[in-house]
């Protein structure tokens, strides 16, 4: 991929010289941050309407029995390339750079090629945005309109991008460690017995793998690669399907439900989580780093199944 002084995603060099990476205690600031305007509402819809059925509903829509699109990895990282988080508070910058911010961190600490490929995936599922529907919180653009600040609150609650930040497990009690937590009452399964109170619609020790998630990219990007029957280990493809569950990897939430195998993916999945948390700045990567690292990943892509066109 070029990137032009015209694209989202480009840094001048000028930009590139001046960025720096933030103290470690300054991310995921959700409390007075550049951004936590958007990233309060964010989490106010996400919280509202991100029930069972709604993650049923999403399951369905975007099964892989009736694939959306195929492309190559390169293909759906040109279509990621303006697509920016508005549940990220720590950058603003289009979220490919963060995926490769995040793979050349791991790359750098010597961390397995294949967990690599990981960093480098990881977020790919936002691509969810070019089959988004406004009723479903997206309205398929990655542009500013995705969360349409300017608009009336009718518009902006139609817009807004249900479909990412923290996760939790929905059928069961929403905890008390998810990001703005007094949002937890706005959620309509809180008012249903079946699913506010215990384990909920679950078992003791029924294992994270069984369980159903506030959908998102991570959700979607784990079933898009079965699908595709990437060889990314299970350890990567854990990262990949939880490394947003942060009431459960960094608030302690849902011991209960955990099988002996879920504890070992949990240094796993918070080994990951360092990088994909404080690779982040706002320097950006430059074109001609850009053409070095696709030279880079595009084998260890390829040795992992993810070459050529794939389903979405």
């Amino acid at each position: 991929m070029i990137l032009t002084e015209n694209s989202p995603a480009y840094v001048s060099e000028m930009e590139f010289e001046k960025g720096a990476v933030k103290p470690e205690e300054e991310f995921r600031n959700y409390t007075d941050s550049f951004r936590h305007s958007v990233v309060h509402n964010h989490y106010r819809l996400m919280r509202t309407y991100q029930t069972l059925s709604f993650s049923e509903k999403m399951s369905e829509k975007y099964s892989f029995d009736k694939p959306r699109a195929k492309m190559t990895i390169k293909e759906a990282f040109r279509a990621l390339e303006g697509y920016v988080d508005s549940s990220d508070p720590d950058v603003d910058l289009p979220n490919m750079v963060h995926m490769f911010q995040t793979a050349e961190g791991i790359r750098r600490a010597g961390h397995p090629d294949w967990m690599q490929v990981v960093g480098l995936i990881h977020d790919m599922g936002k691509i969810m945005y070019l089959w988004g529907d406004e009723l479903e919180g997206q309205n398929g653009t990655a542009d500013g309109s995705q969360w349409a600040l300017g608009h009336v609150l009718y518009k902006y609650v139609l817009t807004a991008d249900l479909n990412r930040g923290d996760t939790w497990v929905v059928g069961c009690p929403i905890p008390s460690s998810v990001v703005f937590p007094e949002f937890n009452e706005l959620n309509p399964d809180m008012k249903d017995n079946r699913y506010n109170s215990g384990l909920g619609m679950y078992q003791p020790h029924c294992g994270l793998w069984n369980l159903k998630f506030a959908y998102g990219h991570d959700e979607y990007l784990y079933n898009m690669l079965v699908a595709n029957k990437c060889t990314i280990p299970q350890n990567g493809l854990a990262m990949i399907r939880f490394h947003s569950l942060y009431p459960w990897h960094t608030g302690g939430a849902y011991r209960e439900l955990m099988t002996e195998d879920d504890h070992r993916t949990l240094g796993w999945v918070l080994e990951f989580n360092k990088f994909d948390l404080y690779t982040k700045d706002q320097k950006g990567i430059s074109a001609d780093e850009l053409e070095t690292m696709w030279e880079y990943y595009t084998p260890l892509l390829e040795k992992y199944g993810l070459s050529g066109e794939l389903m979405w």
